[in-house]
């Protein structure tokens, strides 16, 4: 078995890295700047990480005109970072564009980040999404490519949790790609779970 993991720089993508290499699983670590605010910081941390980690080097794939047609929260400051974060077709893009790479490289699945249902705000983050994506992407390729949610069963606690076990730290999750994190995105509020 092989993935690309799809990564961002944060600590739900890097703490699968983290499982995938101590269970000597093969991984394709692929960052998507999809114009996301947070580009140039999410990459970057991204890189620091995985080297940090001993994790292999993510692939950066450059779609960032999705983001400058496709306006949300996290791709224009113009909107607010949290009541307008919605990004119609982001995940399903990850997706796609995850399993068009794994593909490429012969891995057999693409990982999303997703955790618990009860936690999911958007539409994109859900089971039925899931599945469906994984029966249409297979369709598309002409060979199957699961979709792999390997922190599914996990709350942001549990995966904070988790991660302080295993020495992940110098992620970075804000929308916002500021140096600071802002405290009032999704992204920041996630960690508010006390």
């Amino acid at each position: 078995m092989s993935f690309v993991n799809l990564v961002s720089g944060g600590l739900d993508s890097t703490l699968v890295g983290v499982m995938a290499k101590e269970s000597q699983i093969d991984h394709f670590p692929l960052f998507i700047d999809y114009g996301q605010r947070a580009a140039v910081k999410e990459w970057a941390t991204c890189q620091i990480v995985h080297r940090q980690l001993g994790l292999p080097e993510p692939t950066r794939m450059d779609l960032s005109g999705f983001g400058r047609l496709i306006t949300s929260g996290l791709t224009c400051e113009s909107l607010d970072i949290k009541d307008d974060a919605f990004t119609p077709g982001r995940n399903l893009m990850f997706l796609l564009m995850g399993s068009s790479y794994a593909y490429q490289v012969g891995a057999n699945s693409v990982a999303i980040g997703l955790l618990a249902e009860q936690f999911s705000l958007f539409p994109d983050q859900r089971f039925p999404f899931i599945g469906q994506a994984e029966q249409a992407i297979s369709e598309a390729m002409g060979r199957s490519i699961k979709v792999l949610t390997p922190l599914i069963d996990f709350g942001k606690a549990d995966v904070v949790q988790l991660a302080t076990e295993k020495g992940i730290s110098g992620t970075y999750s804000c929308h916002t790609g500021e140096t600071q994190p802002c405290g009032c995105c999704i992204a920041c509020l996630e960690f508010k779970f006390n």
